[in-house]
């Protein structure tokens, strides 16, 4: 069941990629392993604030999606290759805090709607859920340098 619609989905994910900035396919033709890649943008949530684009704008950063035998029962494991400060990604492991990976994940998602959703939170962090606290604690009392920090990575482990 789950070769038959990490099939499918690739193929859609070909045809019709999440974004023009996000695609993923099989690492090494092993179907259950992949890689993903995500640019970082210009934000809609950034724009808004009066800014031209996030901290990751020009970065490429990479991901290993892990697929278990039980897909789509189960979600995939998605963690972050790239190094990227960010309140919801542990910067060290590159462990993701999204609940799609977890208590919200439906069968009826999709790794191209999963891709979707971690560009989404590249741009737009959730202050509430985070995972590296510090980050979260810079974020709120001084949104400048938590910016600051948060280029610097980029430039220095995306680029």
């Amino acid at each position: 069941m789950a070769t038959k619609r990490l099939n499918k989905e690739l193929l859609d994910i070909s045809k019709n990629p999440p974004s023009p900035r996000c695609s993923a396919g099989p690492l090494n033709d092993d179907m259950f392993t992949w890689e993903g890649r995500i640019m970082g943008q210009v934000s809609i949530c950034f724009v808004l604030m009066g800014q031209d684009g996030t901290p990751y704008a020009g970065g490429l950063f990479f991901l290993r999606i892990t697929i278990p035998s039980d897909y789509p029962l189960k979600p995939p494991k998605v963690k972050f290759i790239t190094k990227v400060y960010h309140l919801n990604i542990n910067g060290q492991s590159g462990e993701i805090c999204t609940a799609l990976l977890k208590s919200h994940w439906s069968p009826a998602l999709s790794i191209h709607k999963l891709l979707l959703s971690i560009l989404s939170l590249l741009g737009c962090p959730n202050p509430d859920d985070p995972l590296d606290t510090d980050a979260a604690k810079l974020y709120e009392s001084d949104r400048k340098q938590y910016d600051k920090t948060a280029t610097e990575w980029t430039r220095k482990y995306a680029m």
